[in-house]
């Protein structure tokens, strides 16, 4: 890695978190990849680091945090997550647990283990939550409570860390299209206006750094300018 400020970033394979990490080499910024499935070569970019760890597992989890303690980091983007919604009874224990470490658990791990530098850099924390952390919706029981619990989480922090220096924001996208869907019922709208892009989610992590270092956008909601949701067709 460069003398670059360094940027973490969770489930930057794809999506929104694979948009801000695009977005975050493009400002000038050394960026460390999360993900399952990540490789280098997927951002062909020298200042690019790819690290491949499940965050859905505890011990792969608890690994890349000692990892993490050793990095001077400048930026915690904690962007990975996935969502089932079913009937909660529907639910099987596995997803009820990983879908609660994934979203919830281990943001607050990598959070906790990269915390002291982020104060001592003056940086930022932002957490990308969904506007299922704000409102309460049939069959999203598990995912609303792990991402409204992510926003409190935020919230608790800015006031914690707010003499350091640390930035701390919540972003709570509506759907966005991206992979998320890929194995859901519905997916977003194909019309403009009716969804969100993941560059759309990137803009909004360049506005927030951009911002004079004494004003912190502490809750940044983005919705698409209409409702749109497409069911998809039963194969």
């Amino acid at each position: 890695m460069s003398n670059l400020k360094t940027a973490v970033v969770t489930g930057a394979s794809s999506g929104i978190g694979q948009a801000i990490s695009q977005r975050l080499l493009s400002l000038g910024y050394a960026v460390i990849g999360i993900s399952r499935t990540i490789n280098d070569l997927m951002f062909e970019d020298e200042n690019f680091q790819a690290i491949q760890t499940d965050l859905t597992r505890e011990k792969e989890t608890l690994k890349l945090c000692e990892m993490l303690k050793k990095e001077s980091a400048f930026i915690l983007v904690n962007a990975a997550g996935f969502a089932k919604f079913e009937p909660h009874e529907e639910l099987n224990a596995t997803t009820i647990i990983q879908m609660t470490f994934l979203n919830l658990t281990a943001p607050m791990l990598l959070t906790n283990a990269t915390l002291r530098s982020l104060k001592e850099n003056a940086g930022y924390l932002i957490n990308i939550n969904s506007i299922e952390a704000l409102r309460a919706s049939k069959f999203a029981g598990v995912y609303s409570a792990t991402k409204a619990g992510l926003k409190a989480f935020g919230d608790s922090l800015f006031e914690e860390t707010r003499r350091s220096g640390l930035s701390v924001t919540n972003i709570n996208p509506d759907m966005t299209e991206s992979a998320f869907y890929d194995k859901l019922r519905f997916e977003t709208s194909s019309k403009e206006d009716e969804k969100l892009l993941a560059s759309d989610i990137a803009d909004a992590v360049e506005h927030i750094l951009s911002m004079r270092k004494g004003a912190v956008v502490s809750e940044y909601t983005i919705r698409s300018l209409n409702f749109g949701i497409s069911k998809k067709k039963e194969i």
